[in-house]
């Protein structure tokens, strides 16, 4: 039952209910279990530390929100803010910061060791879309039967796909036996 109360804090509302709020969020107001907090103005200056229902007239008196910023700290941590604008700004920023963000996704290529020229062409013309578009590409090949027992074959298509490659690719992984498959990784270059 406790595994649980070191991922979720519970604090009471003002309708008598019980809420489960996530470490990520603050406490505010009366959701606040301590006696003393250190408190910070709305300014940022520092007010010491107060007896917890100061705090909140004080909060009150200026009609902005009592918000626990660091509960771990002795005593915890309170600022005089207004919490609905704090949280819209916080949600902007992340907004911002995930619109800015490139995700790499990693594709795959399969191949046999007994590839035909041609279907080799194709293969590396959809290696080479995708590292100008700046994905991974994961070149794998598929030992059947016995032809675990010549690896090298299926070790000189890879190579011959990463010398094509070299202008647009660097070579994460080597080529490397899995169980009955060959993988290299190849990342595109950095500009």
């Amino acid at each position: 039952m406790w595994a649980h109360a070191r991922f979720f804090l519970f604090s009471k509302i003002f309708r008598g209910r019980w809420q489960v709020i996530s470490k990520e969020q603050q406490l505010v107001n009366e959701a606040i279990r301590a006696r003393e907090v250190r408190l910070i103005g709305p300014n940022g200056d520092q007010l010491g530390i107060k007896p917890l229902k100061e705090a909140l007239r004080l909060a009150q008196e200026i009609n902005l929100d009592l918000v626990n910023v660091a509960p771990q700290a002795k005593p915890p941590v309170c600022r005089i803010m207004d919490y609905g604008k704090y949280r819209y700004e916080q949600s902007k920023r992340e907004k911002e910061a995930r619109k800015k963000q490139k995700t790499i996704q990693v594709k795959e290529i399969r191949l046999s060791p007994t590839i035909d020229e041609n279907d080799v062409r194709t293969k590396l013309n959809s290696v080479k879309k995708f590292l100008k578009k700046g994905d991974k590409v994961k070149l794998s090949i598929r030992f059947r039967g016995r032809e675990i027992t010549h690896q090298e074959i299926g070790r000189k298509v890879l190579d011959r796909i990463a010398e094509s490659v070299k202008d647009l690719s660097e070579i994460e992984r080597l080529p490397k036996v899995e169980g009955r498959q060959m993988i290299m990784i190849l990342t595109p270059k950095q500009q």
